[in-house]
Formats: C-alpha cells, structure tokens, sequence
C-alpha cells in the first residue's frame, strides 16, 4: 500500500521561507512523508529562479509517464518544495524531489535565508543538481558563493576536536550533479574535444598564487572540490526554438529538439540508477518519516538561531525513531500472539513455540527501525515489555485452563455429586463403590482434550475439597475390618501424595519452560544486536573507504595541477582518517564485549532465567563475528 499512498501525491511546499523571515517546516508536508516508511533517495534541484528547473523536476517525476502535472510549481511560495513518486528503477524505495524556490530572486527579499534554503537542500539531499544557465564560467561559479558559506552554516559534531570539519562534510554531503542548460558552446578545451565531466573539471581547476583576487577565484573552487568528490556534469542544448520556450511545460518530446531530449533523458537514467539511498552518518539508511523529522530538527536549530549540527540532530532523532521502533516491535507482539494463541493452549510448550517466533518477529521490526541506540537503552526497554507481556500471557493460559478444567469437572463429577447428594454410598460397601467411582470419573476426565496446562492442579484442588466426604463415608461403612480400614486410609493418602505430585510436576513444566524462554529470548536479542553491530562496523567502513578514497583522488588532482604544498596539506587529512580508522578497529572487539556484559547484567534484572551463560556467551558470539 505504501507505492499507492506515494502515487497520490502532488508537489507540496515542505519548507516555506515566509514573508516575515521566519522558516518554518509544514505539518501537511510531514504527515505525508510520515506514511512513507521506504527507504528514500532525495535529489535536491537547486538554481538561481527562473533557470527552468521545475522542467528537470516533471521529467525526474516521470510525467511522460501519465503523470498529467499539477499545478506547475510557479515561483510562488519561497522556499523548498518536495514531490514523493515511487522510484522508478529501485523496487520499494521512494524518490523525493526537492525545489529550492527563489534563490537569488531579488523582488523575494531577505537574501539572508539564502543560504540557509542551500544549506537544508545539502543537508536533505543524497545527491544535490545545481542548475545554471549558459556556461560554467567564472560567474556561475561565484554565484555559487553559498558554497563558500557551507562551514559557518552546517557543524558535523557538537564539541569541536580542533580538526577541520570540512573533512567530515566528504562523509555526509550529497553527491554534485551540474546541470548547464542552454549551453551553447562546443565542449572542448584547447581546440581538443571534452567529456562534460571534464569540462566541469577543467572549470573547477585552480589558479597560483596568493593575490586576493586569486584567493577569491579558488575559494569556491575549493570547496567545491573538498566538500563534494563526486561530481558529475550534464550539458543540454536550447530544448526548442525561442519563441517556443514559453510553454517548455506543454511541449510534448517530440517538439523538442531531438538532441535535447536525449540529454534530458540520459540525465534521468543517471539520478535514478546512480543516485543513492539517503544515509545518516555511519550509513543509516532514511526513510520518508526520517526525513520528515530530520527537516523539522534543522530548522527548528535555525529558527532558536542555531547552526545545524548533524550529530544532535542525529541523536535527537534517534530518541523518536527508536521509542517508535519499540512501540512498533510491541503492537506487532500482541497482535500475533493475540491472532495465534487460542487460549488455554494444550501444553506450555505450544505457548512457548508461538512465543519464540514473535519475539523473533518483533526484533526484527526494532532492529530495522531503530539506530544509534545508546547502551542499548530501548532494546532493553523492549526485552522488558515483551517479557512482561508474555508473563500476562502465560498466567491467562494458566487462568483459562483452570476455567475449562472447573467446568469439565463440574459435568464429569456431576454423577458422584448427585449420588452424595442422594446418600446412596452411607451404607454397607458404600466406600468402596466410592472409591471405584472417583477413579472411573478421574480417568474420564484424563481423557478429556483441551484442558490445557493446570489439568492435574485443578483436579488436585477438587479432590482436596472431596476429602472430607470420603473420611465420612468411611467412618459410616460397617462392612470393613478395622485393618481393611486402616488400608483404605493408607491407600487414600497414596493417592493423595501422587496427585500433588502430578499438579507439581505440571507446574515445574510451566515454570522450567519460561526460563528457558527467557534464556531463548537473551539469546536472540544477542544474536540480532551483533548483527546489526557487525552491518553497523561494515557500514562505517565503507563510508570510510569513500572517504579516503574522495581525498586520494583530490589529491592527485592537485599534483597534477601542480599544487604541491596543496597536496601535503591533504595527506595529514587522509593519515588523521587513517590512525581514527585503526584505532577504532583496535577497540571494536573490547567494545563489543562490553556492550555485551553491559546488556547482560542489565536484562537480568527482568530475566533472572539468564544469568549465569551471560559471561561465556559473549566470548562465543565474539569469536564467531571476530575471525
């Protein structure tokens, strides 16, 4: 149902730069990305106003594909606008389009909120197209001067650990795409022919020297390089004859002009199967509600007069996600057992078989939904409350067994019960037909289905309540020799201690069978959380690798270029991502081990079951993950 909830939807504002310069996030825009519980791969258009971006924007959203287009988004509201479509390659993933409404529209006033509008795009986006017309000469680059501004207006960590964070934006900025429309030159560079990568790459080259003016030509070059290593560059000639343009929104391809709809289309191949998922540091992956909320904490930070900082936001976040991955873990617990258990189960075992897979289940839907969850706080949290609930559970079963079991008896016994009530056994051999009828009603009872796990208690419960009568019945029965009576007293108490015995034993079964669900539940809770750590560790290398891989290209680019001291500069940068990788390869394992200790102890206060396998089972799971 998620791709229908997505299909509906229309271009909506998400992020409005108001009239009174205040930026605030719309309800409207959060509950519809709240219904999308997909992963999302968000492309930001961003461009000076009236650069012909909502035509990129329609044709990424597919409207050649029936999609009959809303109200185009004129320059109305200022701000960021967002368009969710189901992803036309990635089954189960969302695209979410974002406009960047009046950059740079002087009649717009307050330029102020500017960059504030780029900043959110890059902070939103996974891959960010920057829109300009013409050529990308000198002044399509400082016109993007907002890049420059980037460091004053997005902090990676909340303490600052002296080190450059502008090394940190490589891991969390969007991928570049230039899109250069009405281009009109021939794509080449010293009379030799270019790719329009390269030529975005020649227009990025920097100058020598240490003049103001050359400091000024690098500086956004620069950051353009440092902060976003991969970028690609799309070129599109004039879409059709002037006096045509107009109405760009109405013409149909094929009154285009042929070689720029094959551009066009080229550039949409490449957003939908290279651009990727939306990460958080550490390459948690988003979905719509992610996002939703992810908008709402950074301009909630720009509106207390704050800079964004990624890693508050990302904790602040986490507290909502992983609460709502608890809450859901939770109602799909008590809906499956609820939809399972049919009450009273015949053995505990059943109960506990219905259990162990929905815990399973329920894990999973916690382990999917939740990150960054600090010692293990809400996991904990979630162990707590299946167990309490499965507690209430099984004393229902124990509750509903005792009911069915009363009633069985009450139809089984009802014979004995009126015979007692008539009197007939207060004569001679009275006793003795007692005796053979109490036997006969409890095997009939034994044989009856579906009493479920307090049978034998129940019986006990009844036979104990009949002692009494049979004291008395025998002490009428003159037909007995005192020794014959002595033997019947014995044999009564036999009967008596091997019932107890049989409703101990049943309780023993109910009682041993919970602490091995709770070892069961532990164990699976371990298992998960390491796997998740382990995809965790992975995750965070490969952002890693990307990143070093990002510097050493960088690298050799300014070698190539010349920039020696340039270069150097760089290489404490990568051995700084090195010896931070190599110590946390180092810790991994210890910190493994503790987190486990630290989870055993602290679920043991509401599994006492667990206790003592807690030491040696991490030592188990470790050598298994730690080859």
């Amino acid at each position: 149902h998620m791709g229908q909830a997505v299909q509906k939807m229309c271009p909506m504002c998400l992020i409005e730069n108001g009239n009174d310069g205040k930026l605030q996030v719309i309800p409207q825009a959060l509950k519809a990305l709240a219904q999308i519980d997909q992963r999302v791969v968000v492309v930001a258009v961003v461009g000076l106003y009236r650069t012909g971006k909502s035509y990129l924007m329609n044709k990424l959203a597919g409207k050649r594909k029936g999609f009959a287009l809303g109200a185009t988004v004129q320059s109305k509201t200022k701000g960021i606008w967002m368009w969710c479509v189901p992803h036309p390659v990635k089954e189960g993933h969302t695209l979410v389009l974002l406009d960047t409404e009046g950059l740079g529209d002087v009649e717009k006033g307050d330029a102020k909120n500017d960059i504030w509008i780029f900043s959110l795009a890059v902070l939103l986006s996974s891959t960010l197209v920057y829109n300009s017309m013409g050529t990308i000469d000198n002044d399509a680059i400082q016109r993007l001067h907002y890049v420059t501004e980037l460091t004053e207006h997005i902090k990676v960590k909340s303490k600052a650990d002296n080190e450059d964070e502008s090394i940190e934006f490589v891991r969390i900025f969007p991928s570049f795409v230039w899109t250069v429309r009405d281009f009109t030159l021939t794509l080449e560079f010293d009379g030799k022919p270019v790719t329009a990568d390269e030529y975005l790459d020649k227009s990025l080259q920097l100058k020598n020297g240490h003049s103001k003016k050359v400091q000024e030509y690098n500086m956004p070059r620069s950051c353009l390089r440092n902060f976003f290593p991969s970028r690609k560059c799309f070129v599109f000639e004039r879409p059709a004859a002037t006096e045509k343009m107009k109405e760009l929104s109405e013409l149909s391809d094929r009154e285009l002009e042929p070689s720029f709809v094959e551009q066009a289309n080229e550039f949409c191949d490449y957003i939908y199967n290279k651009a990727e998922i939306k990460t958080l540091k550490g390459g948690i992956p988003v979905t719509g509600r992610l996002l939703g909320n992810l908008a709402k904490v950074y301009v909630d930070t720009i509106c207390s007069n704050q800079v964004p900082c990624l890693e508050n936001a990302v904790q602040a976040l986490s507290q909502i996600e992983n609460a709502n991955a608890v809450q859901r873990a939770v109602a799909h617990y008590r809906a499956k057992m609820g939809e399972w258990v049919v009450f009273p189960t015949e053995t505990q075992e059943e109960l506990s078989q219905i259990h162990g897979t929905m815990v399973k289940e329920a894990l999973k839907i916690f382990i999917e939904n939740s990150f960054k969850d600090e010692d293990q706080k809400h996991q904990l949290e979630l162990m707590k409350v299946l167990q309490k609930e499965y507690e209430a559970i099984c004393d229902k079963n124990i509750q509903e067994s005792k009911k069915v079991c009363q009633s069985i008896i009450k139809r089984v016994f009802q014979p004995l019960e009126d015979r007692l009530s008539s009197g007939s056994y207060m004569s001679p051999g009275g006793y003795r037909k007692y005796s053979q009828d109490i036997q006969n009603y409890i095997r009939k009872y034994r044989s009856e289905h579906g009493r479920g796990v307090m049978a034998e208690e129940t019986l006990k419960e009844y036979l104990e309540g009949k002692k009494k009568t049979g004291e008395t019945i025998l002490a009428a029965d003159q037909s007995l020799t005192e020794a014959e009576h002595q033997m019947e007293v014995e044999r009564a108490r036999t009967r008596a201690l091997e019932q107890e015995k049989q409703a101990a034993k049943e309780k023993a079964e109910i009682y041993e069978r919970m602490i091995k669900d709770q070892q069961h539940t532990y164990n699976e809770n371990v298992e998960q959380l390491l796997k998740k750590m382990e995809e965790e560790r992975i995750s965070a290398m490969r952002e890693h690798e990307r990143v070093v891989e990002a510097k050493l290209k960088e690298q050799h680019d300014l070698l190539k270029e010349g920039f020696k001291e340039k270069a150097e500069l760089l290489q404490k940068d990568i051995d700084g991502l090195n010896r931070q990788r190599e110590k946390e390869q180092v810790e991994s394992p210890s910190l493994f081990s503790t987190i486990l200790d630290n989870v055993g102890q602290a679920a043991s206060l509401f599994l006492p079951g667990i206790l003592p396998k807690v030491g040696g089972m991490a030592v188990s799971y470790m050598s298994r993950f730690f080859k």
